[in-house]
């Protein structure tokens, strides 16, 4: 997810990271894929009349090749506002020969929505809810679908976990703490965005508002158990280094002394080495189509 009013964020540097956490979710997207597929009629032949997909908050394109390769008749955009996750989804595209399909866009949203070219299938995933008035970004959105076209905003689901309740350091129950934490922080910067618009998280319910009739609800698991592979790893101690920095603040100092010993790479407690850590995260679609008027 990219977008110009959020944080000071240098998302060219945690381009690796991004790339990791969404190879991380790859059966998600592949069963998502198929399941947006299937509602566009791929049955009767119809996913040849998909021309054009756009991969809106792209990163570093992992999503964006995936997608183009369940779409093979389709040419598929990915638009992020940062060049150097274009420049990332571009090898990417090349590495897995997709070039002569998959370009990129660069645009800062919410101001370069009218920039978008009109797409039969438009994939968004966390993104609107760092746009201030998400009910304005879905009928930009919307207005950017041909008719028949599909619009899949990934929104919510359930935080991810990766840590056992009680894991002998600290007081038990620190990974819903730290969501809470989250959750604060992320209000308060909501509350900043230009254009910030209190909203019901209804999603359907917005889509509906936009136009679009809604088609379909799926939550997808991602189930990594215990114990994890390296590349989990390296994932979960970015994450955790990162929310040391974000939240530190907003923790106790028992809280904070176990955040610390997590990200330690050197200690047996750490996140690196932990035989109980795991990955688990449901993540859910939402889909709507602009139907031809009656």
């Amino acid at each position: 997810m990219n977008v110009h009013h959020t944080e000071d964020i240098d998302w060219d540097a945690l381009g690796a990271q991004l790339e990791r956490e969404a190879e991380l979710h790859t059966p998600f997207l592949e069963k998502a894929a198929g399941w947006l597929r299937d509602l566009l009629g791929a049955g009767d032949g119809a996913h040849t009349r998909i021309h054009r997909v756009l991969d809106v908050g792209s990163g570093p394109g992992v999503a964006t090749c995936l997608l183009a390769r369940f779409f093979p008749h389709a040419e598929t955009v990915a638009v992020d506002q940062t060049a150097g996750l274009l420049e990332r989804a571009r090898m990417r595209a090349a590495k897995q020969h997709l070039s002569g399909r998959v370009i990129t866009q660069q645009a800062d949203l919410p101001e370069e929505f009218d920039t978008l070219s009109p797409a039969d299938l438009i994939w968004t995933s966390h993104v609107v809810h760092h746009l201030g008035d998400q009910q304005a970004a879905l009928d930009a959105l919307a207005g950017s679908l041909r008719t028949g076209g599909m619009l899949a905003v990934v929104e919510r689901g359930l935080a991810p976990r990766f840590l056992p309740r009680d894991i002998g350091m600290g007081r038990p129950g620190l990974q819903a703490r730290l969501d809470a934490a989250m959750e604060d922080r992320f209000t308060a910067i909501r509350d900043q965005l230009p254009g910030s618009e209190p909203t019901v998280e209804d999603w359907p319910a917005m889509l509906a508002r936009a136009g679009l009739i809604p088609t379909g609800t799926r939550t997808f698991l991602t189930d990594l158990p215990a114990p994890l592979g390296l590349p989990a790893r390296e994932h979960l101690h970015a994450h955790l280094t990162r929310l040391y920095t974000l939240i530190g603040d907003r923790l106790d100092d028992e809280d904070r002394t176990t955040l610390e010993r997590l990200v330690d790479g050197d200690a047996c407690t750490g996140i690196l080495w932990r035989p109980d850590a795991f990955y688990l995260a449901a993540t859910t679609v939402h889909t709507a189509r602009a139907c031809p008027a009656a």
